[in-house]
C-alpha cells in the first residue's frame, strides 16, 4: 500500500500542489515564531549577561521626591564607603533621566520614550568603565559639554566639536560634543539615544548635587560577588537595594523570556487559524482525489484489498504530502524569521548580534503540525474512500452521500450552531471577563456549526444570486450559478476556509471601530483646548514649560492636568490641580451642584460618583494630609459628571504646589484666539524654545493620541490574518481546477453544442465569484454578531459606548471576495477554456 501511495501522490503532484502551498505557510508561520523567538532570546540573554559581566554588584536606590525627610539616593559619602570596601576594585555612581537630542532640523532623535540620559563616571585614569567605548574623542569633562552615542551622531551627522540642541524635562540647552561612543545600553538598542553629562551636571538635572540613583560595583580579581553584597547592604539608605551582577542578568533574561514569550503566544495563535483553515482546503483535495478515484478504489476493493488498507493508502498519501510541506514550510520558516529581525532594524528597533538559533523544539513542531495537519485533514476523505463497494467498479458512479448521513450533519450543524448562538448572547448579557469566556466558547461552537452546515446553506443563498447571474451574464451565468450548487459539500467546504478569515476579520473590524468611534466622541465632547501639550517621552514636563505657554502670544487660557495625591480621612485622594477659570475653557467641566468659581478660592470640586460613594456634599470640609504630610482643610465647593479626562477631585494649583517638591505635569491643555492655526502652533512651539522633546497636538493629533492605538492595532491584525485569507484564496483555486478536471465531459459538450472560448472562462469565473462572495457573506454576518457581543462586554467601561457597522469596510470585503474569485479562476478557466473538445467528450 506505500507504494501505492507514492504512486498516487506522484501521479497527482500537480493536484496537490495547492495543498502543498496550504501547509508549507502555516509550518512556516509555526517554525518562523518559534524560531524567531529563540533567536531574539538568545541574543538578548547573551547582551544582558555581557552587560553583567564586569559587575559584581548593583545598588538601586527608590526615592520619593515629595518625601522631604527621605535621601534622595545614594551620597558621595555612601559611595565612598563602598568603593574603600575589600574585594572592591571600583564603584561607579549612576543618575539618568530623559534626555531628547534634536537633529539639525529640530526634529527629536529616537522614539521619545527610550531617549535617556546619564552621567560620565571616570574611573582611575579618567577613564570610564566598560559600559562605553569611546570611538571618537572622550568623555565630557565641562559643563557644557556631553557625549553621544555612534547610532544617534549617525542620524543627527554630529562629528565631535559640533554643538548640539539637547532638551531634559527643562528648558533646550547647547552642548558641545566632546566625544561618541558605542554601547550595550537597553535605550539604545530599543532605538532611542543616549546623552552622557557630566556627572554635576546630571545630578543637577535629574537628582541633587552630590547623590546618585545607582552605583554599579567591580570587584577586584579573586574576589567573591556575594561576600561583596553582604558588607554593601549595611552601608546602604533604607530606599536602597542592591543584587550581585549575575542576579540582575539572571532577572532580565527572565522578563526577556516572559516579554517574548507573550509575543510568541499571539504569533501561534495566528499560525494556528492559518493552519485550521488549511484543513478545508487539504479536506477538500482529497476528497476530490478521492471521488475521481472511485473505479480505481473499488477494483482495488474487489481483487482484495480492506477497508482499512485503503484508509491506510490515503493517509500514507497525506502524511507524504505533510512531510515535503513541512519540510519547505521550515525552511521557509527560518527565511521568515530572518525577514522579521531586517524588519525590526528597520523600524529602529535594534536587535542584538547573535546566530541563528535553531532548536529541536521548532523541528519537531514543523514536522508533527504539518504532518498530523494533513492527515487529519485526510482522514475523513480516507474514510470514505474506504466504503466504496466494489460493485462501484462496473461504473463511473460516485458514491453519493446518503440521506441519513446528510440529515445527521444538518442535525449536528443545527444543534452546534445553536448552542454557540446562546453562549454568545448569554456572554454578551453577563459582560466582563466572565461574559467574553462564554463568549469565545459560543463562538467556537458555532463556528464549528456553521462550517458544518455551510452545505446546506450554500443553496439557498446562492438561489438569491442567480436570478442576477442570468440576467446579467446569461447562459454563462446560469451555468456558473448551478455549478455552484450541483456539490454542496465541496461548495461549502472551499467558502469555509473565506469565511473563517472573513469571521475575524468583520469581528476586528466591528469591534476596532465601534470602540475607536466611542473613543473619539469621547476626545471630542470633552476637550474645548485647540492644543494639548506634552512630553514626547510620556513624562512630566516641567514648570518653566507651563509659564512659557502663560506668557506666549494668542493664549486665552491655559490648564494642566497636574498629578496630585493627598489623604482624606486615611484613604488616599487622586487628584488634578488645574488653573482656576481656565479649567472649564480648555476641558468639558459639566457642573451638577457648586460652582467652579470656589476652585480660585481654595475650594476643590469633586466627581459625582466619588461624592456619592464618599458621601461628600457641596460645602463640607474635608481634613486633608498632603504630600509633605502638613495637614489642612479642603472645601467642597462643586461636583461634577465623571469625565475620562479629569482626575476624581480637582484643586487649585496654588493649593497643590506648596505642598509638591517637583509638579507632575503630564499635559497641558491651550486655548489660543481664533483657534487652530499654523501661527498659534508656532507661537506656542517659539515659546517652549522650539524643543524638539516637547510635542504640541492640535484637535486631529489629540484624537489620533488617543484612538490611533486601536487602527494600529486593527492593522497588525490585518497583517497577521492575510495568512488565512492567502490559504483560503488557494482553496478556492484548488476546487476549481479539480472541478474542471472532473467536468473535462461536460464542458467538451457545452463547447460542441455551441459554447465559446470566452464564455467558458466567464462561467469558471462566475463560480468562483459566487462561491466566494458566499463564503464572505457568511463570514461577514458571523463577525459582525461577535463585533456585537464581544463590544457590550466593554459597553460599560467605555462612555458613549453605540454598535458602530463599518459598512464601508464590509463593502470592500464582498468586493475584494469578488475580487478573489476572478483571480482564483484565472488559470482554472484558461485550462477549461483550452480544453479539445474531441478528447474532453471520450474523456470518461
Amino acid at each position: 500500500m506505500f507504494r501505492t501511495a507514492l504512486r498516487n501522490v506522484l501521479a497527482h503532484k500537480a493536484r496537490l500542489l495547492m495543498t502543498v502551498l496550504a501547509v508549507m505557510l502555516g509550518v512556516a508561520f509555526v517554525s518562523g515564531t518559534l524560531v524567531f523567538a529563540d533567536t531574539l532570546s538568545n541574543a538578548f540573554r547573551n547582551q544582558s549577561a555581557k552587560s553583567y559581566d564586569d559587575v559584581a554588584v548593583a545598588v538601586t536606590s527608590y526615592a520619593d521626591e515629595n518625601d522631604a525627610e527621605q535621601e534622595p539616593g545614594i551620597s558621595e559619602k555612601t559611595l565612598g564607603k563602598v568603593a574603600a570596601l575589600d574585594g572592591v576594585a571600583a564603584a561607579h555612581g549612576r543618575v539618568d533621566g530623559f534626555a531628547g537630542v534634536a537633529d539639525p532640523d529640530g526634529k527629536l532623535i529616537g522614539v521619545g520614550w527610550s531617549n535617556k540620559g546619564s552621567n560620565f563616571a571616570p574611573g582611575r585614569g579618567g577613564k570610564d568603565d566598560p559600559a562605553y567605548t569611546f570611538t571618537e574623542g572622550a568623555g565630557p569633562a565641562q559643563d557644557d559639554q556631553i557625549a553621544l552615542d555612534a547610532d544617534s551622531a549617525a542620524k543627527g551627522k554630529y562629528a565631535v566639536g559640533d554643538r548640539v540642541r539637547v532638551a531634559t524635562n527643562g528648558p533646550v540647552k547647547e552642548y558641545t560634543l566632546s566625544g561618541v561612543f558605542t554601547t550595550k545600553d537597553g535605550a539604545v538598542n530599543a532605538g532611542g539615544s543616549l546623552v552622557l553629562f557630566d556627572t554635576d551636571v546630571a545630578q543637577k538635572l535629574y537628582l541633587k548635587p552630590g547623590y546618585y540613583r545607582d552605583v554599579t560595583v567591580t570587584a577586584a580579581p579573586g574576589a567573591d560577588d556575594a561576600r561583596i553584597l553582604d558588607a554593601v547592604e549595611p552601608l546602604l539608605p533604607e530606599n536602597a537595594e542592591a543584587q550581585t551582577g549575575q542576579a540582575l542578568a539572571d532577572k532580565q533574561a527572565a522578563d526577556i523570556e516572559e516579554g517574548l514569550g507573550a509575543l510568541k503566544q499571539v504569533l501561534l495563535g495566528f499560525a494556528g487559524i492559518a493552519l485550521f483553515v488549511g484543513v478545508f482546503l487539504i479536506s477538500n483535495t482529497f476528497t476530490m482525489l478521492v471521488a475521481q478515484r472511485t473505479r480505481e478504489l473499488a477494483l482495488m476493493r474487489a481483487v482484495g484489498a480492506s477497508r482499512r488498507q485503503i484508509t491506510r493508502s490515503v493517509l500514507i498519501e497525506a502524511a507524504i504530502v505533510g512531510a515535503v510541506a513541512s519540510a519547505v514550510g521550515f525552511v521557509l520558516g527560518i527565511g521568515l524569521t530572518m525577514g522579521l529581525r531586517s524588519g525590526m532594524a528597520a523600524f529602529g528597533m535594534k536587535v542584538p548580534d547573535g546566530p541563528l538559533v535553531i532548536s529541536a523544539t521548532p523541528v519537531i513542531a514543523a514536522f508533527a503540525v504539518g504532518v498530523l495537519v494533513t492527515m487529519f485533514a485526510a482522514w475523513l476523505p480516507g474514510r470514505r474512500a474506504a466504503k466504496i463497494p466494489p460493485v462501484a467498479a462496473m461504473g463511473s458512479v460516485h458514491a453519493a452521500a446518503s440521506t441519513k448521513s446528510l440529515v445527521l450533519r444538518n442535525s449536528v450543524g443545527s444543534v452546534l450552531t445553536s448552542l454557540g448562538a446562546g453562549g454568545i448572547v448569554w456572554g454578551a448579557s453577563a459582560g466582563g471577563d466572565t461574559g467574553r469566556m462564554l463568549i469565545a466558547g459560543g463562538a467556537f461552537l458555532a463556528l464549528i456549526g456553521v462550517i458544518v452546515l455551510i452545505p446546506q446553506l450554500s443553496r439557498p443563498v446562492i438561489a438569491l444570486l442567480r436570478p442576477l447571474l442570468v440576467g446579467v451574464f446569461s447562459v454563462a451565468g446560469k451555468l456558473a450559478g448551478r455549478n455552484a450548487v450541483r456539490n454542496p459539500r465541496r461548495t461549502g467546504a472551499t467558502a469555509s476556509a473565506l469565511a473563517i478569515g472573513l469571521t475575524l476579520v468583520t469581528g476586528l473590524s466591528v469591534l476596532g471601530v465601534t470602540v475607536g468611534r466611542a473613543v473619539d466622541k469621547m476626545t471630542t465632547d470633552n476637550i474645548k483646548a485647540d492644543y494639548m501639550v506634552t512630553m514626547a517621552n510620556g513624562g512630566a514636563l516641567d514648570q518653566s514649560a507651563l509659564t512659557a505657554l502663560e506668557k506666549a502670544p494668542g493664549v486665552s487660557a491655559v490648564s494642566p492636568q497636574q498629578a496630585v495625591y493627598f489623604e482624606v480621612k486615611g484613604d488616599f485622594a487622586s487628584a488634578s490641580a488645574v488653573t482656576p477659570g481656565d479649567i472649564g475653557k480648555v476641558l468639558n467641566v459639566e457642573v451638577v451642584k457648586g460652582s467652579l468659581d470656589t476652585l480660585a478660592k481654595g475650594g476643590i470640586a469633586v466627581a459625582e460618583k466619588t461624592a456619592a460613594k464618599k458621601g461628600w456634599k457641596v460645602g463640607d470640609s474635608l481634613p486633608v494630609t498632603f504630600n509633605d504630610k502638613k495637614k489642612g482643610s479642603l472645601e467642597v465647593g462643586a461636583v461634577f459628571k465623571d469625565s475620562e479626562f479629569l482626575s476624581p477631585v480637582l484643586v487649585s494649583t496654588e493649593v497643590a504646589n506648596p505642598h509638591e517638591v517637583k509638579p507632575y505635569i503630564p499635559e497641558i491643555f491651550v486655548k489660543t484666539d481664533g483657534g487652530q492655526s499654523a501661527a498659534n502652533e508656532k507661537a506656542l512651539i517659539d515659546a517652549l524654545g522650539d524643543n524638539p522633546a516637547i510635542a504640541v497636538m492640535d484637535r486631529q493629533d489629540i484624537r489620533d493620541q488617543f484612538g490611533g492605538m486601536i487602527n494600529t492595532l486593527l492593522n497588525i491584525m490585518y497583517g497577521l490574518l492575510a495568512m488565512a485569507l492567502i490559504i483560503a484564496v488557494l482553496g478556492v483555486v484548488n476546487t476549481l481546477a479539480m472541478s474542471v478536471f472532473e467536468r473535462q465531459q461536460e464542458i467538451g459538450m457545452l463547447r460542441a453544442i455551441g459554447l465559446d472560448r470566452r464564455r467558458v472562462k466567464r462561467m469558471v469565473r462566475l463560480e468562483a465569484v459566487v462561491i466566494s462572495v458566499f463564503g464572505a457573506v457568511v463570514g461577514i454576518g458571523l463577525g459582525s454578531f461577535l463585533g456585537w457581543a464581544i463590544g457590550e462586554t466593554f459597553r460599560d467601561k467605555i462612555p458613549g459606548y453605540a454598535l458602530v457597522l463599518p459598512w464601508d469596510r464590509i463593502g470592500l470585503f464582498l468586493v475584494l471576495a469578488g475580487l478573489v474569485g476572478v483571480l482564483a479562476a484565472m488559470w482554472p478557466a484558461r485550462s477549461a477554456a483550452r480544453l479539445n473538445m474531441l478528447t474532453a467528450i471520450k474523456t470518461e
